[in-house]
């Protein structure tokens, strides 16, 4: 089904129909969503909302203190993987050209801020196209602003963006062949623009979810309960200090004369009749099932979220080998090689637009050229380097390795291809002349 079977079975041929997808309720019950996500990552949580108590006659207004593990955990997330930016492999020509392209776009800031919102909101639109200077550019299209349409098939057929600004409606339509943009600034729902599409439909990255195939999940979903009840657990145990622990002056024997114990007694001194006896009581603490149970909540979350203990400063390491630290982050690696399947599959979607738009500024790549690209990601573990490299030079003297794939291994080297020209260009040993200083 295309776009124009969709408007016709779905919307009857409306021309407002894209106003009506944008207000279908699973649409704005996902903005929604969204938009909650983002206040709880702004500070709006859960305990905020806590409502004055009586005591002693008194209103009490009971702590609320916030915890933002929550950014902690998917900053990680994101660092972990694309700390370090991805190493294009493949046809050297094409991927010099495409080099060129992903360093003049910034792509490792794009690749960054996509797995950011994915983590966050469960998926996120990108926008390949090119710009008046014939530059390839990339659009990162907020969550709370994308609607994907697809078809009974799960195909996507369309993209809208729509947002408001100032009272004023926005909304950009993307179809595969023209991009079309709307506002109803003035009262009236106007035509502001229409462009030929040169790179087709917008990338959806999104997460895997169990009851959709075409939308993510947030990784928020699962966190915010446990740290509910951790904000929560630590609050009113902070209250219990104010509330239960004033201790209570209590005399054993003849009662004291007059209005009874002073109010000052604290830090002063009374004199009691023979056998008298006095205490200050106050109620005892649980301290410790309170410790219990907040890092049994804690380890919960870690152990959810795959975030090494270690990395949040809950583990005492030292002189680890490399096999202790990549079992301590075994549980990073999993959920990272998660993480890079759909990076990677929206990254080889984009390397087809590229290819697209290349095209038009007539630099030309066959299927062959294409499909030797690869992209290498290099996650952000703690390394042994001295050990690596004691290993990779071993190899290498065994003739176990090639230079690349060494280079490829190596804690220092960032660009393997770069690496490599420079290595070809050192064929020429450096000679020192008497009285001419450096002659290469």
């Amino acid at each position: 089904m295309n776009i124009d079977q969709y408007i016709k079975e779905v919307h009857k041929n409306r021309d407002k129909w894209f106003i009506d997808e944008v207000s279908t309720v699973s649409n704005q019950s996902r903005v929604l969503n969204v938009m909650k996500l983002k206040g709880y990552l702004d500070g709006d949580h859960k305990i905020i909302h806590r409502q004055p108590e009586k005591y002693n006659g008194k209103e009490f207004y009971p702590r609320k203190i916030v915890l933002q593990y929550a950014k902690t955990i998917l900053n990680f997330q994101s660092a972990y993987l694309l700390k370090n930016p991805i190493t294009l492999t493949g046809n050297e020509s094409v991927v010099e050209e495409y080099q060129r392209i992903q360093k003049k776009g910034k792509y490792d800031k794009i690749n960054l801020k996509i797995l950011d919102k994915v983590i966050k909101y469960g998926q996120v639109a990108e926008y390949v196209y090119m710009d008046d200077n014939k530059q390839i550019k990339s659009k990162i299209i907020d969550p709370a602003d994308s609607f994907p349409v697809y078809d009974h098939e799960n195909n996507l057929i369309a993209f809208i963006e729509s947002y408001t600004v100032e009272g004023v409606d926005y909304y950009t339509v993307f179809t595969n062949d023209t991009v079309y943009k709307y506002d109803n600034n003035g009262g009236r729902l106007r035509k502001r623009s229409e462009h030929i599409n040169l790179s087709g439909l917008p990338i959806i990255y999104h997460n895997q979810n169990e009851m959709s195939e075409v939308e993510g999940k947030s990784d928020l979903d699962d966190l915010i309960p446990i740290l509910d009840n951790m904000e929560d657990l630590i609050s009113k145990y902070t209250d219990s200090f104010y509330k239960y622990m004033n201790p209570i002056p209590v005399v054993i024997g003849q009662q004291l004369k007059g209005n009874g114990l002073p109010k000052d007694v604290v830090g002063g001194g009374i004199n009691l009749e023979e056998y008298g006896d006095m205490k200050m009581l106050s109620n005892q603490m649980d301290s410790k099932s309170f410790e219990t149970l907040y890092k049994t909540l804690l380890q919960a979350l870690l152990d959810i979220s795959s975030t090494p203990a270690v990395s949040m400063n809950k583990t005492d390491i030292s002189n680890l080998s490399e096999v202790s630290i990549k079992l301590l982050f075994s549980l990073a690696d999993v959920k990272a090689g998660w993480n890079e399947l759909f990076m990677r599959e929206g990254i080889f979607e984009r390397f087809e637009k590229i290819r697209t738009l290349l095209a038009y500024k007539d630099i030309n790549y066959s299927d062959e050229d294409i499909d030797t690209l690869d992209v290498v990601f290099r996650y952000n573990m703690p390394s042994n380097d001295k050990e690596v490299i004691e290993n990779l030079k071993a190899l290498r003297d065994m003739q176990g390795i090639s230079i690349e794939s060494l280079l490829d291994h190596s804690p220092y080297t960032n660009d393997v291809q770069m690496e490599l020209k420079k290595l070809s260009g050192e064929g020429e040993k450096i000679k020192v002349e008497k009285g001419n200083g450096i002659e290469v």
